[in-house]
């Protein structure tokens, strides 16, 4: 009888843990292509996050260097909760790389520096 309780127990953790688990991946199904048909950098973050105030300078310098290339896109939780359910955001900040027909392809979770942002889109051939 214990055993079986335990077992039951056990399995109910396993089924919890992994559906935790899948909500954290990639929506890889979702497609968002941006209108302009290049790959594109979304930022998830909030106005009141210190890591992400950072990464919207970040993302302000890569707009300036690298727009004819990639789309930079700063999304908040405040004002768009509709992407952060798309994307299944769990933290923030979090960028989400799409390539050019807006399939998901790598995301980060935790603030970048502009060098590592660069690495990550020549990484992912977004730029040259």
């Amino acid at each position: 009888m214990k055993s079986s309780r335990y077992q039951a127990i056990k399995s109910l953790i396993l089924i919890a843990a992994f559906f935790l688990i899948f909500q954290a991946f990639p929506a890889w199904s979702q497609n968002s292509a941006s209108p302009s048909g290049k790959p594109a950098l979304l930022e998830f973050g909030a106005g009141y996050c210190f890591s992400c105030k950072e990464m919207e300078k970040v993302m302000a310098a890569l707009k300036t260097s690298h727009s004819d290339q990639v789309e930079f896109r700063m999304v908040y939780v405040d004002k768009e909760k509709d992407l952060f359910t798309q994307y299944k955001i769990l933290m923030i900040p979090t960028q989400v790389f799409l390539d050019a027909s807006g399939k998901e392809v790598d995301r980060h979770i935790g603030p970048l520096t502009r060098e590592e942002v660069i690495q990550k889109l020549k990484e992912l051939k977004f730029i040259k």
